[in-house]
């Protein structure tokens, strides 16, 4: 069984881990990725958030740095009329859009799809206090084939 793989534990299972954390952070830049996880749930706001109580979906990212170990990454795709672009732009991302075309996203296929994403670095402070940082996923971009299409589209 690999370190970075999660179970449930047994009463009687032997312990060893003493919780120092693996994560890590990559720097800012474009990465190819692969969709291996995607988690329904639901956006439950704490007092006014920008959005409204609705459905999310978490999609993990496994970016690859090059010639470094992969990173997964947990982003979070709400479903919400003020996120639709960014939705969109994430099923462009992994092919199963094109510009302008209505879709209906095909949930149950998206792990296994892969695309490339922009990634930021973010500071934020921790419930205890720390100053912390982590990754945030800015964009998705479109697949070369789409981008080569659509620049063959408009003249390029």
């Amino acid at each position: 069984m690999s370190a970075n793989e999660e179970r449930v534990l047994g009463w009687d299972d032997e312990i060893q881990n003493d919780g120092k954390s693996s994560f890590t952070i990559l720097p800012p830049g474009e990465y190819d990725f692969e969709v291996v996880d995607l988690k329904r749930g639901r956006h439950e706001p704490k007092d006014n958030g920008k959005l409204p109580p609705c459905p999310k979906a978490t999609v993990t990212l496994r970016c690859y740095p090059n010639d470094e170990e992969p990173v997964d990454l947990e982003h979070n795709l709400f479903l919400h009329s003020r996120c639709e672009g960014m939705l969109c732009e994430f099923f462009r991302g992994i092919g199963q859009r094109k510009h302008g075309e209505p879709l209906r996203p095909k949930w149950n296929e998206v792990v296994g799809c892969r695309g490339r994403c922009k990634v930021a670095v973010r500071d934020y402070t921790g419930r205890d206090g720390e100053k912390r940082q982590t990754n945030d996923i800015k964009r998705f971009f479109d697949p070369p084939e789409a981008t080569a299409a659509t620049a063959g589209e408009v003249g390029f």
